[in-house]
């Protein structure tokens, strides 16, 4: 893929070099599982093309940003998420939680969330 960085572990992803577990893929995204789950649906929803953070992405890629949100909106109808409701997250920089620098929207459900932060 033109548009990746061999040391970014999602990337690598999306190469096929590190296994995941795939719910969702499109030409242009790939949603799968993640490793360490935060509730009972946890999928991670990321473009196949490499962009570090939700800004880059929409700075350099509307059309492709606009592809991960519907990307997420299938993933979170297909998990039986839309009656109850989701939650759907980007951390963008180190200080919001970004630990992998690819961009990557959270769809989390299955259970009551509760409140976005706590004090």
């Amino acid at each position: 893929m033109p548009d990746a960085d061999p040391e970014c572990l999602f990337c690598r992803i999306v190469a096929g070099e590190i296994p995941a577990t795939v719910v969702h893929e499109t030409d242009t995204t790939l949603a799968f599982r993640d490793i360490s789950p935060q509730a009972p649906v946890h999928v991670l929803v990321i473009p196949k093309e490499h962009h570090r953070d939700l800004v880059a992405l929409a700075q350099a890629d509307p059309a492709l940003a606009a592809d991960v949100l519907a990307t997420a909106a299938a993933v979170a109808e297909a998990e039986g998420l839309l009656g109850d409701g989701f939650r759907l997250i980007f951390n963008n920089g180190g200080h919001a939680g970004q630990d992998v620098f690819h961009v990557h929207a959270h769809v989390l459900g299955g259970r009551a969330l509760g409140p976005m932060m706590s004090a």
